[in-house]
């Protein structure tokens, strides 16, 4: 099946220059799922997020449509790569403890990805999702980067990109929720970090495609009046929503 590819063209950098999610998202995602044989990472990416659920789960299965993806993820011995699209895993029946899908939802068809859900997962077993927005430095940085994101690339964003704005809140989870949670991404970057980061965004890329130039180039003059020291290592945050929603019967499973 065809999927929304805005990533396979920048695998490589995309794995290079995406921010890390913190141990306690997964400290979290451990402490809810009542058994820890296996989770599913779907729409892995780089493999990050499969890496942090793997110090948690005997086995995990990372899933990406992109091939490309998938060649530029962390080995690691207790994943388990595969190129397979969210809503046709491939993945048994009934096999899952948890499936994480960390900045994907938005990408899917929502309702045979939930049905695919109900599928893998096992009675009492949990669905993750987590989203984050644009990222905060300093109030002199984050201007320019929030005009950056709204005017300059704000044309090429994919639609889909309106479910991130509002942490998928207005999306219905297949099964009964748990509080929502917050937690925050950090990392240290200097400029020519962020400016990598920056042109991973998949509007980014598009802008490029269309107009035939990197607008990140020009941004880089701007921030650079700001940052002075482009070899300075700045702290960078994005705030982390999650939502998760566990399976209890058994008769979800033909519903």
């Amino acid at each position: 099946m065809t999927f929304k590819d805005h990533f396979s063209g920048h695998a490589a950098e995309y794995a290079k220059f995406r921010p890390h999610y913190p141990d306690e998202l997964f400290e979290h995602l451990a402490s809810i799922s009542p058994r820890h044989e296996l989770a599913w990472d779907c729409a892995t990416g780089n493999g990050q997020a499969a890496v942090g659920l793997a110090r948690h789960f005997e086995k995990v299965i990372a899933t990406d449509a992109s091939a490309q993806q998938i060649e530029s993820a962390e080995p690691d011995k207790r994943i388990s790569y595969r190129v397979a699209p969210a809503e046709a895993s491939g993945i048994d029946s009934a096999s899952v403890d948890l499936i994480l899908v960390a900045q994907a939802l938005h990408w899917f068809d929502l309702d045979r990805f939930f049905t695919e859900a109900k599928r893998v997962l096992k009675d009492d077993g949990v669905l993750a999702i987590s989203s984050y927005k644009v990222l905060e430095i300093t109030p002199e940085i984050d201007v320019i980067i929030w005009k950056f994101y709204r005017e300059t690339t704000g044309p090429f964003w994919p639609p889909e990109r309106d479910l991130v704005e509002t942490d998928y809140k207005n999306i219905q989870l297949p099964f009964p929720e748990l509080p929502h949670r917050q937690f925050e991404m950090r990392t240290r970057w200097n400029l020519n970090q962020l400016l990598g980061y920056l042109r991973t965004w998949s509007a980014t890329q598009r802008f490029i495609a269309a107009r035939g130039f990197d607008p990140v180039d020009s941004l880089a003059e701007e921030l650079g009046t700001v940052w002075k020291n482009p070899e300075e290592v700045r702290e960078i945050k994005w705030p982390l929503h999650l939502r998760v929603g566990v399976r209890h019967k058994v008769t979800d499973r033909f519903h």
